[in-house]
């Protein structure tokens, strides 16, 4: 399989000299709950309010996208997995510019993800505790950047009891549904699945509703991808990304659709007035159904700032192995921990947290929406790269544990969908501004990836490859 190999090394299950003391048990868990987000507890509500019970149309399209790019990605990190991932491939597949550019980008998602969370995660802990928020925005960010900065067995074992809370929660959720739905609970307020054409019918807002709603669930599923990131961390990141993309359906026909099943049936489209989830349970009559939400709703901003945290720091790694960021940022501690790359990102994604308080609205509005479509274009980036490197291993007569399904008819599908879909955004009111950010901050840094690979082209570094450690 050299094809996928890099252009200058050989291929490593301890890529760069990190660490590989993430477990088994981590690699499944934050395969099974990785694509749990806070999102799915709260902005579900917002998108079963505009599509009605048709919500379900929007996240099965969106969850049947995150499936096949997730047997791509999967495809080509099993014939060689690399902390750099996705963006190691585009790197190989369509040119230095794409792999710069597709790794910028999704550092500064994750980057920007560390505000949003730190900013969630400090209001529910002034709701529940007191206190200023910016002190336990601080106290958060802190705490699981020196969880990081300690060894990557650290950031699975506390990313592994994060996901153990939300997929308890998650199954507890619809396994309690259902037992309403079935009318178990002979006191309850609501049962059956009436609601799932009542009051307006199935389609209360139209098609344009359904698709206007794919646009943004779509992001909800990211985070699904990180598997491929830590996995190569791990004694044999083959087998573990390969569990983690075999299992990817279920996951997200448990977690997402399951779910959002119980809800829409359960509930009138139009009222969840407290959020999707706590509005069943009360409906259901649990008690303390709003302090349970609470912990979870926690529990996953917790877990996405970990993971922020780490996939981040290791995308930055990778850029400086590549010579694509600051030399330092290769640094490695003596347990293989980046710590200058962990360092730098919480520095970012803290000024951002200030910038959150301190800045206009509208300007830390302007700063989100700069990533608005990353996850779009990581998409793109990974169907397009495995188009390109699927064709090269399958005529050297490679052979991978995964392998992408009809391909590469379906890698074609897939390319032209999430092309409409950036189209559609265009062309959204409500979407325009995150689009049209994100494009202008995709051209700079290409603009920035052509003129470095320009450079690089002229110079050779013996050293690129090669950890610092300390």
């Amino acid at each position: 399989m050299t094809s996928l190999a890099r252009r200058d090394e050989t291929p490593s299950a301890q890529p760069h000299g990190l660490g590989t003391s993430l477990k088994p048990r981590h690699i499944t868990m934050i395969s099974i709950a990785g694509v749990i987000g806070a999102g799915l507890f709260v902005g579900s509500a917002t998108a079963i309010e505009q599509a009605g019970p048709a919500v379900l149309l929007s996240y099965a399209l969106a969850g049947t996208l995150v499936v096949l790019v997730m047997r791509m990605l999967g495809e080509m990190a099993t014939a060689n997995p690399d902390t750099g991932s996705f963006s190691v491939y585009s790197d190989r597949a369509l040119g230095h510019w794409a792999g710069f550019s597709v790794g910028w980008l999704y550092w500064w998602f994750w980057v920007l993800v560390i505000p949003v969370e730190a900013t969630a995660a400090a209001k529910i802990l002034g709701d529940l505790v007191g206190g200023e928020q910016w002190f336990w925005a601080l106290a958060v960010t802190l705490l699981l950047t020196i969880t990081n900065l300690v060894s990557v067995g650290n950031y699975g074992e506390f990313e592994f009891w994060f996901a153990l809370v939300k997929v308890v929660a998650i199954v507890a959720f619809v396994g309690i549904g259902a037992a309403a739905i079935l009318g178990v609970f002979p006191g309850s307020e609501v049962s059956g699945i009436t609601h799932l054409w009542e009051p307006d019918g199935f389609l209360p807002n139209g098609y344009g509703a359904v698709v206007a709603v794919l646009l943004t669930t779509m992001f909800s599923f990211m985070g699904t991808e990180i598997v491929t990131i830590a996995a190569a961390e791990s004694p044999d990141p083959a087998k573990g990304i390969t569990r983690a993309v075999n299992s990817v359906i279920w996951r997200i026909s448990l977690f997402y659709l399951g779910s959002i099943f119980v809800v829409v049936a359960l509930m009138p489209y139009n009222r969840l007035e407290d959020g999707s989830y706590q509005s069943v349970l009360d409906a259901i009559g649990i008690p303390y159904s709003a302090r349970i939400m609470d912990v979870v709703i926690l529990t996953a901003v917790a877990s996405c700032l970990n993971s922020a945290l780490y996939t981040a720091s290791r995308m930055l790694f990778s850029l400086g192995v590549r010579r694509d960021a600051p030399q330092a940022v290769r640094r490695l501690s003596r347990r293989g921990v980046p710590w200058v790359a962990v360092s730098a990102s919480m520095v970012v994604g803290f000024a951002a947290v200030i910038g959150n308080y301190v800045l206009p609205d509208r300007i830390f509005t302007w700063l989100l929406s700069t990533s608005g479509a990353v996850a779009l274009f990581v998409y793109l980036a990974i169907a397009a790269s495995q188009l390109r490197l699927g064709r090269r291993m399958r005529d050297e007569g490679g052979r991978p544990p995964v392998r992408m399904w009809l391909f590469p008819g379906l890698t074609i599908v897939v390319i032209v969908f999430i092309v409409a879909v950036l189209v559609l955004m265009a062309f959204d009111p409500a979407q325009q501004q995150a689009i049209g950010f994100s494009v202008a901050s995709a051209a700079v840094i290409v603009v920035l990836g052509v003129i470095v690979g320009r450079r690089h082209s002229r110079t050779a570094d013996p050293t690129m490859g090669e950890p610092i450690a300390d």
